[in-house]
């Protein structure tokens, strides 16, 4: 069977983590997006004001991703 299979109930610490990690995902994606889109925001950058909202969404991407490899780090240790 090529998945493993976990039983074990995470802890009310790690889920509490994982929790507050989605939170702040959302958040940082839609300040990417309003920064992007939102024209009161930054008014007279045009591209600059693209690249910023690019860059604060491959920031919430890439904490996300190393969220949530460290959780399936830390279960396949024990």
């Amino acid at each position: 069977m090529p998945f493993k299979v976990h039983n074990k109930q995470k802890s009310l610490k790690r889920r509490f983590l994982l929790i507050l990690g989605a939170i702040a995902f959302i958040c940082f994606v839609a300040l990417g997006l309003m920064v992007m889109f939102w024209d009161q925001i930054l008014p007279d950058y045009g591209y600059k004001k693209i690249l910023f909202g690019c860059l604060i969404i491959i920031y919430a991407v890439v904490r996300f991703a190393r969220l949530l490899r460290k959780e399936e780090g830390e279960e396949d240790e024990k």
